[in-house]
This record gives structure tokens, C-alpha cells and sequence, in this order.
């Protein structure tokens, strides 16, 4: 996976936007103003992603290329080496389940204004 790559797919999400709040290299995707996946643009070997705690664990049991959210609640967050050990499809997944965990825990209205914006 490269930064193009990753940057169209978190993109493709709706009501997702993507910024750089903490600095010019680190670039934040947000669904509804949350965030839910970052990474360093110039030193594009790692992701963080949002997680459910007990898969979080799990994961990390399970590829050595998943870790506790490096600057993140270590509870909540995985830091995912892109070191080829993990698939493209693989990575989606945990995309995929980092949007949907944010969306979880969105307000109901702001869940019905982003059905409405994927209508």
C-alpha cells in the first residue's frame, strides 16, 4: 500500500475529510469531524487506526505487524506496520473497522446527517 493508495480509500468513505492538525506531515482522516485513521506522509510506514480493545489485543497476539497505537490511548488504538506482512485487502478490513467503530460511537443525529450524506 502506498500513500495514494490509502489517502483514495479513506476518502471514498462518506462523510470523511482529511487533515493535518498536528503538523505538515501528519495527515488526520475524520468521518463526522472524528477521527479515525492517521499517518506520517513523508515517512509513510505506519497507520493508526481506531479499534474495538478486544480484537486490538488480539490483533497484536496475532501479526507482529500490529501495535499498541503508538501516541494514541493504547486501549483504543493500533499503530500498523506497513511492512508487506499484512494484505492490502487485510488493511482495508481494519479501515473498514476503524471508520465503523468511530461511526458506533457518533450522536444519533450526526449518524442520521451521515446517512444523508451517503444517500
Amino acid at each position: 500500500m502506498n500513500i495514494e493508495s490509502y489517502r483514495d480509500y479513506c476518502l471514498a468513505k462518506p462523510g470523511t475529510t482529511e487533515h493535518l492538525p498536528f503538523d505538515e506531515n501528519t495527515l488526520v482522516f475524520k468521518v463526522m469531524d472524528k477521527m479515525f485513521a492517521l499517518a506520517n506522509m513523508l515517512n509513510f510506514t505506519s497507520i493508526n487506526l481506531k479499534c474495538d480493545p478486544e480484537w486490538a489485543v488480539e490483533l497484536r497476539e496475532n501479526h507482529t505487524a500490529i501495535k499498541p497505537g503508538f501516541h494514541m490511548s493504547k486501549k483504543h488504538w493500533n499503530t500498523v506496520v506497513l511492512d508487506g506482512s499484512l494484505s492490502d485487502k487485510f488493511i482495508h478490513e481494519l479501515i473498514d473497522h476503524s471508520y465503523d467503530q468511530v461511526v458506533k460511537g457518533l450522536t444519533k443525529k450526526k449518524q442520521q446527517e451521515l446517512l444523508s450524506l451517503s444517500r
